[in-house]
């Protein structure tokens, strides 16, 4: 277990760590938790964290008390609003997949239930441009995508988009069975 510190610096903000990330550090870094999985999870265990694994990505999860968790219900329900946009620019948006800003915003010009879809993204944010930047933004932030062709804005979408997508799913499931 040589990587513990950098494997917390990155998971500890709420990160992730790919299986399929641009990033040589970071894939390095999947693949030795992947080898030792169990002695990392004990090893943050020991310290307040929760090491989990999902489909090709690892993250720290945590119990959490009824004020965080509705703090996170409600930042999940924008990320259910970008998922949603994100699948209607794209419906094979997801792990592995390749885009650029200006695919997104060349795209509003000939669908309308993008832009539409764009108007409640960022509602403080007044163009597409902006919106798209900030989008991009807090995608990368969360560790979702990664910036594969400086040269031409190419990003590509890492395995812990997954996690989202679960999410989400999970959400929809239990809508579905309630019905």
């Amino acid at each position: 277990m040589r990587y513990t510190k950098e494997i917390f610096d990155i998971l500890s903000k709420g990160g992730f760590i790919s299986q399929n990330s641009i990033s040589q550090q970071r894939s390095h870094l999947y693949d030795a938790i992947e080898d030792d999985f169990e002695s990392y999870q004990e090893y943050y265990r020991g310290i307040g964290f929760l090491l989990e694994g999902g489909n090709g990505y690892y993250y720290f999860s945590r119990t959490e008390n009824k004020v965080e968790l509705t703090d996170k219900v409600q930042r999940l329900a924008q990320w259910i609003d970008r998922v949603d946009f994100l699948k209607t620019f794209n419906n094979t948006f997801g792990s592995g997949f390749s885009f650029r800003k200006s695919n997104i915003l060349e795209q509003f010009s000939s669908d309308i239930e993008l832009k539409e879809k764009a108007r409640s993204l960022y509602p403080d944010v007044k163009t597409n441009e902006e919106k798209m930047e900030k989008l991009i933004a807090d995608l990368e932030r969360q560790g979702f995508v990664e910036l594969e062709n400086e040269l031409d804005g190419t990003y590509k979408v890492t395995a812990a988009f997954h996690y989202i997508e679960e999410l989400i799913d999970c959400l929809t499931i239990i809508e579905t069975e309630e019905a």
